[in-house]
């Protein structure tokens, strides 16, 4: 699947890939003609039918507003509420289901998607700088519109550049996760076409542009993005490469000088016209002015990036100014990657090669800071459990549990000999008389939940539910059980029963992974464990975080 296949790079990229000999080429773009229009010539250069299937619409967005101009719903109460509860809200699986992307890769289900969008166009140019004055505008106009108000101070809120971003790469990468797409290549963007920010081009915008430079941090962040899913395991293989330079060219030919979608008109002026320069200046319209036609002449076509003139052309692929990459370059370097080759062209490897790793220095010293802080538990005597502020509230939660049966316990076999209903009872009484364990987890933030799971024990500050000052919630047991899940500590029997098992699946994994050898196979090994015969609260947790929530970190 190419997404954005109709552009200049898109469709170099669908002649290069037809090497391979794919099953099926899935063409996108914004419009449905052109999506259209670029697959049946395709399918003609190939002589193959239905080698190219067409694809259309907004991926940004929900199915609903997909092939909606972006003021149809944004002038809409009701469809602009929709749209910002889309990219502030958390994301659930009903939210997932109603995007337009996630439709798309569930009708298709590709195992490669070339991304040729350019994102950081799409999200920088809603223009948050034009929506804030057109808000301040109202603001502080004559009257007070407490209509007009909320409207433009929602247009604001749907215009900014990072939660659209977000939401964008949370919908990917689940909606890849879903339908098994095997490798993900992006055509990423530096925003300023390799130059500085002294960069001369910039759409008639100041200098350096506040938009432009939007559009640059708004390809940056992205490729950071990218780099977290490319090391988060199960996922797709990611790339991403970056062209630093313009992209041309489409064709070249005669024809109408066309903007947006719309021929330049050409205005008859009169030298007897001429202003003075003195007074009022304002902008005319264009009835004030006699037509004459278009504007006709000979023009370089570069795809995405506008149609120029001669004298533009050159200018800006002028040796030391932007300068100009071909798309057939850029396609020759996506079909080496995906084809096993190494162009070192692709941004994540090298973000992932010149990041600075953890070091064999801090991991020597890991163990000395740990036995420190043991040592001074030991003179102050006290436990330094957690504080809630690493986050996530589970990770306190967790922490608290794995405490409360190390007090109890000691190590992992006397916790394995006791059954679940015991365990229970010593961990309420141990809530019950150690007021200063009971207090300390209220007091950070972690609810306790008793054994009946009908109450809970509570600090003027919850974590989860997070409620603001005069909030009320409407209780119901799934929701009690997903704050429980997420950060309440848990004494009923059924948790304990899960931390049995848990301990059990620590002791059979150490035991699977045996070397009778000693050698440097195992990570986790009986020595790790101190033989089970220590609770430490710390690893287990680590465990919990690599082995029950797929938190392992690796390289991309």
């Amino acid at each position: 699947m190419i997404l954005g296949g109709w552009g200049l790079v898109g469709s170099a990229i669908a002649r290069k890939i037809t090497e391979g000999k794919p099953k099926q080429i899935i063409i996108t773009s914004l419009f449905r003609n052109d999506a259209e229009h670029i697959c049946r010539e395709f399918n003609k250069e190939n002589k193959k039918k239905n080698l190219f299937v067409p694809a259309w619409g907004n991926i940004f967005v929900r199915e609903e507003f997909k092939d909606m101009d972006m003021e149809a719903y944004l002038k809409d109460d009701k469809k602009r509420a929709k749209y910002i509860k889309d990219i502030v809200n958390e994301l659930d699986e009903k939210m997932l289901k109603e995007s337009s992307l996630y439709r798309l890769l569930e009708k298709f289900k590709p195992d490669i998607i070339i991304d040729c969008i350019n994102t950081a166009t799409a999200i920088a140019y809603l223009n948050i700088y034009k929506s804030f004055h057109e808000m301040l505008k109202v603001a502080n106009g004559r009257e007070r519109d407490f209509d007009k108000l909320k409207e433009y101070a929602e247009r604001m809120i749907c215009s900014t550049y990072i939660p659209p971003l977000i939401r964008h790469v949370q919908l990917l990468y689940n909606s890849m996760l879903k339908f098994g797409t095997k490798f993900y290549f992006k055509v990423g963007t530096s925003g300023t076409g390799g130059m500085g920010l002294n960069i001369p081009f910039t759409h008639s915008e100041e200098k350096p542009s506040r938009v432009l430079l939007s559009k640059s941090s708004v390809a940056g962040a992205q490729t950071l993005l990218l780099f977290l899913m490319a090391r988060t395991p199960g996922g797709p293989k990611i790339k991403e490469i970056k062209p630093t330079a313009s992209i041309a060219w489409k064709k070249i030919t005669y024809g109408d000088i066309r903007k947006k979608g719309r021929p330049v008109t050409i205005f008859d002026t009169d030298l007897k016209n001429a202003e003075l320069l003195k007074g009022d200046f304002s902008a005319k319209e264009e009835k004030e002015f006699r037509k004459k036609g278009n504007m006709k002449t000979v023009y370089i076509d570069t795809g995405e990036n506008g149609i120029f003139s001669r004298g533009e052309f050159e200018a800006i692929t002028t040796n030391g100014q932007m300068e100009f990459v071909t798309p057939e370059e850029i396609a020759e370097n996506i079909y080496r990657e995906l084809t096993g080759g190494n162009t070192g062209n692709d941004i994540i490897s090298a973000l992932d090669s010149s990041a600075m790793e953890p070091s064999y220095r801090a991991g020597f010293l890991q163990h000395k800071a740990v036995e420190k802080i043991r040592e001074l538990e030991k003179k102050y005597k006290t436990h330094s459990v957690a504080f809630e502020m690493l986050g996530p509230p589970r990770l306190s939660k967790l922490l608290y549990e794995a405490h409360m049966l190390k007090l109890i316990y000691g190590n992992f076999w006397k916790l394995l000999k006791d059954n679940p209903a015991n365990i229970t009872k010593k961990v309420a009484e141990l809530i019950k008389k150690n007021s200063s364990l009971r207090n300390e987890i209220v007091s950070i933030g972690i609810p306790i939940l008793l054994p009946d799971g009908k109450k809970v024990l509570r600090g003027p500050e919850m974590k989860i539910p997070a409620l603001a000052k005069g909030e009320v919630l409407k209780l119901d047991r799934q929701k009690i059980e997903k704050w429980t899940h997420d950060c309440w500590v848990d004494l009923r029997e059924s948790n304990w029963k899960e931390w049995k098992k848990r301990v059990g699946n620590i002791i059979k994994q150490t035991e699977g992974n045996f070397d009778p050898l000693f050698s440097s196979r195992v990570t986790f090994s009986h020595d790790y464990w101190h033989n089970f015969n220590e609770i430490n609260i710390g690893k287990i947790v680590g465990w919990i975080f690599i082995n029950e929530e797929e938190g392992l970190r690796m390289k991309g």
